[in-house]
């Protein structure tokens, strides 16, 4: 196969972006090399606006091609959570002819060593980038977000996050250097000498598992640091949102031919409607890696019995958040509504569990009692949310009808304080919106325990009373052992209280934001700089993005000879 990107081109086109990564991993400070705003795209062989959503509408009611081998069928089915029947098919595998095809490339993957790998990754991230308003439009109507957080969390942010991975496999893959000289004294008699070669091979075939809300975002991580370790990686998207996977696999296909390597190093596997192939496919012998996010009983089992395999998952926590006082009341209020209601709280860092003193609070306003924070909390959300147009741009639409269940029936777990609002989106009449609903539950009583210690996904929040800033502290740490949590948010003025729970975090093993009152949220983390989960709580085994994350994908063999 004729390489038509060379080492040399991939070098000098992207090895400053690679050491840039590096270095912002190194410093953790602010650094994307993937603009956030629409209108940076439209130059430079990127599609602009119009171009994208053009690009999308010609993806509708046709066959996505990969040209992968095993093909059987042709397999589809995905409608739009804003109600578009995007009637796109995709190739169904026959597994035991695609995943031998995919092993025969691995070698010479293997031997391209990890800065090649590593360009070739970020090749094909640079790829995706320039495609960022198509692959808006894909995750927007698979996943129910609104087209500016589909064009963010599932463009540049999505790429920061692969990008992410791909430095942190670069890292480890050179820790160990190339060759070695070791010589060993003898005294009077000749020193021993040898000459040592080390060399990361790969694990093997990686499996992802790709999540309905978040495909790109949730996926990129595990998909570019198993192919940056040297691993085929098949993608098994949701199978209500393979449309992103299903470029990325596209896009991936192509550099890997372009720059001389087997395309099938990275595969879809779609499946038809209610087959669930997950599960065979993660317990094959010849997969290594499962990369999961979804729910917690099949991380659980996938933890369990996919023993052949490293598997990282992330799955579902009670994110809890201590109000104790602030010294920005408003600032609190603004800052939490907005935590609430981004994308219908359909996200695994959005807060649950709102912790208040039912003595009630100190704040920059004079006291307030826990019924006044919660009803100015309830107030602030319908006043952000109170305009049809503005809250259709934050909220999105509800991703299934489970979600839609929940929190129609959430009303019924305790006194309402601020009761779900349904919103008509005169773009898409078809999109199931709902604003929050915020209930009050007692943290003494058993049967509001009940309700608040598990997971309620979607825009349900528990506003529970406890009866001090310890208890709050006691509960916090409870829930993160029994429950984990993907985030901690905590709002205090007191030193001793916030020792108290940045130590129970510390504890725990839980990440932390504390006195968040301005642009930054808890449920939102930065590439390169934020930690998403710590893999030491139930809520998640592996954390986005680490060295840990990477550094168990791949092996280090050492041959050695006499010199």
């Amino acid at each position: 196969m004729a390489a038509e990107l060379t080492a040399h081109e991939l070098i000098a086109k992207h090895r400053p972006t690679l050491d840039q990564a590096l270095e912002a991993i190194r410093t953790r400070a602010y650094w994307s090399p993937h603009p956030e705003h629409p209108k940076a795209y439209g130059e430079n062989g990127s599609l602009g606006a119009a171009e994208g959503k053009a690009a999308f509408d010609a993806l509708l009611g046709g066959r996505l091609d990969l040209g992968q081998p095993g093909t059987d069928d042709w397999v589809g089915g995905e409608v739009s959570p804003y109600g578009l029947d995007l009637g796109i098919t995709y190739p169904h595998a026959d597994v035991d002819t695609l995943l031998p095809a995919m092993r025969r490339g691995q070698r010479a993957w293997r031997d391209a060593g990890a800065e090649t790998r590593a360009l070739v990754c970020v090749e094909i991230l640079k790829r995706i980038s320039d495609r960022t308003h198509e692959f808006a439009h894909a995750v927007m109507h698979t996943s129910g977000q609104a087209f500016m957080m589909a064009f963010q969390a599932g463009g540049p942010h999505a790429q920061d996050r692969g990008l992410e991975a791909v430095a942190y496999a670069y890292v480890e893959q050179v820790r160990t250097p190339e060759t070695a000289e070791w010589t060993k004294p003898q005294g009077k008699r000749d020193p021993l000498a040898l000459t040592k070669r080390f060399t990361p091979v790969p694990r093997g075939i990686a499996l992802m598992i790709g999540c309905n809300t978040f495909p790109t975002w949730n996926g990129y991580p595990g998909l570019f640091a198993s192919l940056a370790t040297g691993n085929a990686v098949l993608v098994k998207p949701h199978p209500r949102a393979v449309l992103p996977l299903a470029l990325t696999v596209q896009v991936a296909r192509d550099v890997l031919a372009e720059a001389g390597f087997d395309p099938n190093l990275v595969a879809l596997a779609a499946e038809r409607p209610g087959e669930g192939i997950a599960k065979t496919l993660a317990t094959r012998p010849e997969i290594r890696i499962v990369d999961y996010t979804g729910s917690t009983e099949f991380g659980d089992w996938l933890e369990a019995n996919a023993r052949q395999a490293q598997v990282y998952t992330e799955k579902a926590g009670v994110n809890t958040v201590v109000v104790e006082s602030t010294g920005d009341y408003k600032g609190m209020l603004s800052n939490l509504a907005f935590s609430l209601s981004l994308y219908s709280g359909q996200m695994c860092t959005t807060p649950q569990n709102l912790l208040v003193p039912r003595q009630g609070i100190r704040t920059d306003e004079g006291p307030k009692s826990y019924d006044e924070v919660v009803t100015d909390l309830a107030a602030a959300v319908g006043g952000l949310l109170g305009d049809d147009a503005r809250a259709n741009a934050l909220l999105g639409a509800i991703v299934n009808p489970d979600v839609k269940a929940r929190v129609e029936a959430a009303s019924a777990l305790g006194e309402v304080a601020l009761a779900s609002r349904e919103i008509t989106n005169p773009e898409f009449p078809g999109a199931v919106v709902r604003s929050p609903v915020i209930v009050k539950l007692d943290g003494a009583k058993p049967d509001d325990q009940t309700a608040f210690m598990n997971e309620c996904f979607g825009p349900v929040a528990f506003a529970v009373a406890v009866d001090s800033a310890a208890d709050a502290v006691e509960l916090l740490r409870r829930t993160i052992r029994e429950k984990g949590a993907m985030t901690v948010g905590a709002y205090t003025t007191s030193e001793e209280v916030e020792e108290a729970v940045r130590e129970a975090c510390l504890e725990e093993c839980a990440q932390l934001s504390l006195n968040l009152t301005g642009g930054v949220y808890v449920n939102q983390t930065a590439g390169f700089s934020d930690f998403h989960g710590s893999g030491g709580n139930p809520a998640a085994n592996a954390a986005l993005c680490d060295g840990a994350f990477v550094a168990n994908r791949f092996r280090v063999v050492e041959v050695r000879s006499e010199v």
